[in-house]
Order: C-alpha cells, then sequence, then structure tokens
C-alpha cells in the first residue's frame, strides 16, 4: 500500500527516503530534541527506530510521516500517527505524536502537521479517538496537543514514566474552530 502524502501551507508529511537517516539520526542525537524522550539514540537505534515507522505504515496503511518544510526542502523530523498496542487507558490506541529538528521549533510547524494528521485520521481512517501522550513537564508539546484540539484526560503510567495524556474526538473535534 502506497504511504500517503499531505502537505498543509509550510510542510509536506511524506514517506520515509533512505537519505532522511542521517538527519532523523542527527536529531535522535540531540540532548535538546530528546530532552522529553526516554534517551538519546544512536545511528543504528535510529535506523531501527525508522524501519519501524515503515513498517507501521505497511501493516496499519498509515503511520508518522517524513516531514520537509517546503520552502527549503529541508527534512525537519517526524510527525503522524502511531497505534500503542500497551496503551493502558482504553480501546483507544492511536496517538498523534511529532518530534521536530530544534531549528524549526517556535514557528507553529508541530501544530499544523498535528491538526493535518489529526484530521486525516478522522476524515480518512475513520477514527473515534485520537490520543497524545507526553511527559508532564512537556510544557511545549501540551500547548501544540491543545492547539491541535485535543484535551486534558489524565495521568498514567505507561513503560515505566508518569505521563500525561490528552484526546480529541471525532464527533467533537473542530467545533471549537481549532483547524
Amino acid at each position: 500500500m502506497p504511504v500517503t502524502e499531505l502537505q498543509t501551507p509550510r510542510l509536506l508529511l511524506r514517506p520515509w527516503r533512505a537519505e532522511d537517516l542521517e538527519p532523523y539520526a542527527r536529531m535522535c542525537a540531540d540532548s535538546d530534541v530528546m530532552r522529553y524522550m526516554p534517551k538519546t539514540m544512536t545511528r543504528e537505534e535510529s535506523s531501527h527506530q525508522v524501519s519501524g515507522f515503515v513498517s507501521h505504515w505497511h501493516e496499519r496503511g498509515f503511520g508518522l510521516w517524513a516531514v520537509e518544510e517546503k520552502a527549503s526542502g529541508a527534512f525537519i523530523g517526524r510527525i503522524g500517527l502511531m497505534v500503542h498496542d500497551d496503551w493502558p487507558e482504553g480501546e483507544h490506541k492511536t496517538e498523534v505524536g511529532w518530534m521536530l529538528d530544534s531549528h524549526y521549533w517556535g514557528r507553529g510547524l508541530a501544530t499544523e502537521g498535528a491538526l493535518a494528521s489529526v484530521g486525516y485520521g478522522f476524515e480518512e481512517l475513520g477514527l473515534e479517538r485520537i490520543i497524545s501522550i507526553t511527559l508532564p513537564e512537556n510544557a511545549a508539546s501540551r500547548r501544540v496537543m491543545g492547539k491541535a484540539g485535543l484535551t486534558y484526560r489524565g495521568s498514567t503510567c505507561w513503560r515505566n514514566h508518569d505521563v500525561v495524556w490528552y484526546a480529541a474526538d471525532r464527533r467533537e473535534w473542530g467545533t471549537g474552530g481549532s483547524y
């Protein structure tokens, strides 16, 4: 199944390419970018993760896209939807997530990509609920979650970390003019 591409005013969410590995591995080795992730990753670990993203697309028909800034053509990170079968809070296990190179922070790009991903999940995939998960202290991601139309639903322990989670339900999403 081919990977669907999405375009926003400033972003191209597209399939992963071999040349994305080097800039992605640099991001995953950056302690600022990985501050709220379990750890920084080696090039080999980053490559393994990208392979998992590609497999998710083949197995589920959706996943995390490689993100390109349209103006420059530069690879800037990942945004999209990922199923977490081990998510403990209810039956809805599809998360919208993002990770961008720090040079692209503070421009609203994560929100732009998250909104496109949530819209795709509801409108194209027919999902009923989309969640998003982060550490409680990750204020930037929590702001993106809110701007993308997700609301705080609670806290839990997941993968040995205390996390907070937000969600949007299809029947309510966008009613507040969030997209």
